[in-house]
Formats: structure tokens, C-alpha cells, sequence
């Protein structure tokens, strides 16, 4: 297996199949896969449709939160459960377009070990007025406090190697971090435009709330663990003679 999709969703019912169906058209052909959703606590009919999709489409997976932990718990559930060396992961309710997984997952291919993170950076937001001034604005704040050089990190889709997504410490709120963290590990960024769309049907389950007071702490966090961060040391067996 060389690359696994990971999808975190909660009550996204209506938008199960057809982003399945765009998520093979992207990537069959090109690589061995698997598709990784992970259902977080939804109380619609998500679980139900993910069990009849199971039986289309035999690489997809269907990991279930007995209660609903957020996104951050969602993604990394799918990266623990990852057989692929590569992971890709966007948002399951169609705003984030398949089209542009090739491209990620190419980046990291090409970067190397150089590469740990390819990150999707939105143009053409098709998301509220409301919504894009509060993104913008935490934007430019984390920027301006972590200097991770990313001017998008809101954008679900991404790819990484999973043993680098592993290396980061885990909290409520990493997926909002990733840039940082990674260069906090020594590797660099790869950055691919996207173009965003509409969601196609249902809420967002994810609010204000959630993007902006919790994460005021989770930045002070992360930039403490960037400034508390020690050189990795070169470590080198010695076996007798």
C-alpha cells in the first residue's frame, strides 16, 4: 500500500458517495490505495452509507468514534490505522476537491526525505464573508507569532509521510498546525494551490468556537514547543569488531 486517504467526517451523509466516486477518479491508475473515513460520532446516516459504499468499493475503511472527539482525534485515528507510507487527508464534505490529491502526494514524493508536509493552500474561498475575514485573521496572527511561512492552514487537504505526521505531539487542534510542527522537526514545506467550492449539502460541524478561542491556546502551545525544541542529535550504532 503507498498511499491512504484519510477523510474525517460527522454527520455527512448526503456527501459519502460522491466523494468517494471523485476520489477514485483521481487516484485510480496511479497508485495502490486505500481510503480511510473516519466516522466521528455522527448521529445521521453516515455510518449506514459508509457500510454500503464498503461493499463498492473494497479499499475503503470505515473507523467509528463511539462519541464525537473532533477533528484532530478524527485524523489521527486514520493515520494510526494508515498501512500507506504516504497519507492524504481532506474534509468529507466536498469543499476540498480530490483532483488535487495527485499533486500533494506527488510533492512528497519528489521532496524526498527532504519533504514532510504538503500543504494545500485555498484560492477562490467560496466560504462566507464572515467566514473568510476569521480566517484571514487567524492567519495572519499565527504567521505572525509561529513565522511557519504558510498562509493557509485551515485547508484539509494535505499529504504527508506518516511516520512524520506521527512524530508530532499530539493535542486538540494539531491539524490547524501542521506547518509549524513540521519544520519544528527539521523538514520542509511543499505548498500546492487549490481551488476551494461549496459544500454540497449539510452544516459545517466544526464552529466558531472551535476555530477561534480554543485556538488562541493551542497557538500560545505551539509556540512554546517551538521555542522549547532541542537540536535532534545524530545517533549512530557502535557494534564490537
Amino acid at each position: 500500500m503507498a498511499v491512504s486517504i484519510v477523510v474525517p467526517v460527522r454527520n455527512e451523509a448526503e456527501n459519502i458517495v460522491p466523494l468517494i466516486e471523485e476520489i477514485s477518479a483521481a487516484l485510480d491508475g496511479r497508485w495502490a490505495y486505500e481510503i480511510i473515513y473516519v466516522n466521528d460520532g455522527s448521529t445521521d446516516a453516515t455510518a449506514e452509507r459508509l457500510a454500503v459504499a464498503m461493499k463498492r468499493w473494497p479499499n475503503l475503511r470505515q473507523l467509528k468514534h463511539a462519541v464525537s472527539s473532533g477533528q484532530s482525534a478524527a485524523v489521527r485515528s486514520g493515520v494510526r490505522a494508515a498501512r500507506g507510507t504516504i497519507v492524504a487527508t481532506l474534509d468529507g464534505d466536498g469543499q476540498n476537491n480530490p483532483a488535487f490529491l495527485p499533486d500533494l502526494i506527488r510533492a512528497v514524493e519528489r521532496g524526498g526525505m527532504r519533504v514532510g508536509l504538503a500543504a494545500g493552500q485555498r484560492v477562490g474561498r467560496k466560504d462566507t464573508g464572515f467566514k473568510r475575514f476569521q480566517s484571514r485573521a487567524a492567519n495572519a496572527i499565527r504567521s505572525a507569532i509561529l513565522h511557519d511561512g504558510t498562509r493557509d492552514t485551515g485547508c484539509g487537504l494535505k499529504a504527508f509521510r506518516r511516520e512524520v505526521f506521527l512524530m508530532m505531539p499530539y493535542f486538540d487542534g494539531l491539524h490547524r498546525f501542521l506547518p509549524a510542527l513540521v519544520r519544528r522537526e527539521g523538514y520542509d514545506i511543499a505548498y500546492v494551490d487549490v481551488i476551494d467550492r461549496p459544500r454540497r449539502s449539510g452544516v459545517s460541524n466544526y464552529g466558531f468556537f472551535d476555530r477561534l478561542w480554543i485556538g488562541i491556546m493551542d497557538l500560545l502551545g505551539v509556540w512554546w514547543l517551538i521555542r522549547r525544541k532541542k537540536p535532534t542529535p545524530v545517533v549512530t550504532e557502535v557494534t564490537s569488531t
